[in-house]
């Protein structure tokens, strides 16, 4: 099935690169990326896509070329619908949107209905292209919001909220099935979201309290202590490394400067995780130069959080 996905705009790159890591893409734009899939359910993993759509068909965003598409598609719908329109900051299109979407309603035949539709023909305007398709699918936060990091039995202050976790879970390439280290999992963030998706979670922290968190979060949790620099796993036996490195309190507990703390942590990913396969490293400096020593680096996105913290966000393999 060809779809068109709606791109949260929170950040410029990683909602794209979390959906490219695991479909095709055939085309991306401002917000709006083209996939094809077998059906929308593979969608409910993706974090940062507002919503998805059949593909329909698409044109240049003047009016006279959006006319003639809709005249040429020559659309028909069985059930109450209504058109809908969003123009990204690049849009291009002057036709205001009130008129297009009254365009939509008279070019489809059928019965229209803005206040109860039952179908939504939707056009996603964005660098000069009118997108059109009809709308199946659209994200539900409430999930994420139920898995705040301070609505779970155990809390700790400075860990990601769970929508970032899943982003950084998919742009790992992540497959069901899959097993998936974070070895510096604290109260099993990274463990939660792996498992919603079907992938096998394990998590390991230097902090004895940190893997009770994680147990009392996650209660079937595969987690213990463990030395991140030490890890007792065998060579080649992980998918993937989903992590966000410490640069405080964790670095204490270890007992090591925090450079040696990396460049040995990476040592140990390069030798458990699986040839071919990418993993995601989240720090709060540019630690390309260190992970060059042991991988190839696939991406490098920064996400700023606040003035004083600056995401860096590492895909090695």
């Amino acid at each position: 099935m060809k779809l068109i996905l709606e791109l949260s705009g929170e950040h410029p790159e990683i909602p794209y690169a979390e959906v490219a890591a695991i479909l095709p893409v055939s085309h991306h734009s401002t917000q709006v990326l083209i996939t094809e899939a077998p059906d929308t359910t593979i969608i409910d993993r993706f974090s940062y896509t507002h919503l998805a759509m059949r593909y329909i068909g698409e044109c240049d965003a003047d009016k006279d070329s959006f006319v003639r598409m809709l005249e040429g598609l020559a659309l028909h719908s069985d059930r109450p619908f209504c058109g809908r329109i969003k123009k990204m900051v690049d849009h291009g299109m002057n036709t205001p949107s009130a008129d297009l979407e009254r365009l939509i309603g008279y070019h489809i035949s059928g019965q229209v209905s803005v206040s109860s539709p039952e179908r939504v023909f939707r056009v996603i305007i964005a660098e000069g292209r009118c997108y059109l398709g009809e709308v199946l699918w659209e994200i539900d936060r409430n999930p994420y919001h139920m898995r705040k990091p301070g609505n779970r039995p155990f809390f700790h202050p400075g860990v990601m909220m769970p929508r970032m976790i899943r982003a950084l879970v998919n742009i790992s390439g992540a497959l069901p099935g899959e097993w998936i280290l974070d070895p510096f999992c604290g109260t099993g963030g990274t463990l939660i979201e792996a498992a919603i998706i079907g992938c096998h979670g394990i998590g390991t922290d230097a902090d004895h309290e940190m893997i009770t968190g994680c147990r009392m979060n996650l209660p079937a949790a595969m987690a213990g202590v463990a030395d991140a620099r030490h890890l007792p796993f065998p060579d080649g036996s992980i998918d993937h490394v989903v992590s966000d490195l410490p640069y405080g309190q964790s670095v204490v507990i270890i007992g090591s400067g925090l450079t040696d703390l990396y460049l040995d942590s990476l040592r140990e990913i390069k030798r458990i995780v699986k040839p071919g396969k990418k993993s995601v490293l989240v720090t709060h400096q540019d630690i390309r130069p260190l992970a060059e020593r042991f991988f190839s680096i696939a991406g490098f996105y920064e996400q700023r959080v606040h003035k004083s913290l600056t995401r860096r966000v590492l895909i090695v393999q």
